[in-house]
């Protein structure tokens, strides 16, 4: 019996436990991998012996790159130790050389919002959130600017006001990292945050930090960018949430959100569409992310959307 199959022997008596911290009744599974024959069958071959039943699969064959990815929902018949799980799950990973994430379905991912003085997108995510359409928990807000510390204050979330300048920037960032580790934080959103982080921080960051850029990338880049769309006569104009990578602006795109425009509109009205784009991006990059929806292929993304 090969390590793999071995490890698929287990039965879900092996695993199972009474309601405990680290059981798990739901699960999404996200993984890629160089495509190869079985990969579907080892995966669901693996949830069903630990009687996982699944309730949504949705994969894609990049023809590309000859690389595979898949994205399971399962419920669990009765609870099961989601270290454990993990651990049993590892063989069949190894055996395929996938990356992949095994997480509880329901757990709120922890993400910290950066914000400096817009405040429109900080307050469609904090009113998403009190809706219940984002499966997140934010821990606190962090800004280069004290502006906006009554919306948190409202929100009852912590603000952390850390002050950036050129001379400063090292400290500053010592800083944030120190906010990221206390609290766990497993995604970074730049919130219409006018600071640009530097190359070490980027690469904590890779795959962890999404940023708002106020522009359909590419093309506008730079001080004004509805203003510029104005000055060339475009007709459609968006704005683009991206992962953020040292190359700014360049970083894997997740989402954009694109509105029409003509002859009538002035740059007043396009700052206006334009910051309904962005809030529109984010909030949709932001709950692709937290539901583990996206994964990175190369300079792409992959979203299963749902």
């Amino acid at each position: 019996m090969t390590e793999q199959q071995t490890a698929q022997a287990a039965t879900a008596d092996d695993l199972s436990v009474t309601a405990s911290d680290d059981s798990v009744e739901n699960i999404t599974l996200t993984l890629s991998c160089p495509n190869t024959i079985g990969i579907v069958h080892a995966v669901t071959g693996f949830l069903v012996s630990h009687k996982c039943n699944i309730m949504s699969s949705q994969q894609f064959d990049d023809e590309m790159t000859d690389r595979f990815f898949l994205r399971i929902q399962a419920r669990c018949e009765k609870p099961i130790s989601l270290p454990a799980l993990q651990a049993a799950f590892k063989a069949t990973a190894e055996a395929y050389d996938m990356d992949y994430t095994l997480v509880d379905t329901k757990r709120p991912m922890n993400v910290l919002l950066m914000v400096s003085k817009f405040d429109h997108c900080l307050n469609d995510l904090l009113y998403r959130l009190r809706m219940g359409q984002l499966n997140i928990n934010v821990p606190a807000i962090v800004s280069n600017w004290s502006d906006l510390k009554p919306i948190a204050d409202a929100a009852g979330i912590p603000y952390i006001h850390i002050p950036v300048t050129k001379d400063t920037k090292a400290e500053a960032e010592a800083e944030l990292q120190k906010v990221i580790d206390e609290n766990n934080v497993e995604l970074v959103v730049l919130a219409r945050y006018m600071q640009v982080l530097s190359n070490e921080m980027t690469q904590k960051l890779e795959g962890k930090a999404i940023n708002i850029h106020h522009s359909f990338l590419p093309g506008f880049k730079g001080a004004k960018p509805y203003h510029q769309a104005y000055d060339r006569g475009v007709k459609l104009v968006g704005a683009t949430a991206h992962y953020v990578t040292a190359d700014l602006d360049e970083g894997p795109i997740i989402e954009q959100q694109v509105f029409r425009v003509d002859h009538t509109h002035q740059p007043e009205d396009l700052v206006a569409a334009g910051r309904d784009a962005e809030s529109q991006a984010l909030s949709r990059a932001v709950r692709w992310h937290s539901e583990n929806r996206v994964m990175l292929n190369g300079h792409r993304t992959v979203v299963f959307q749902g």
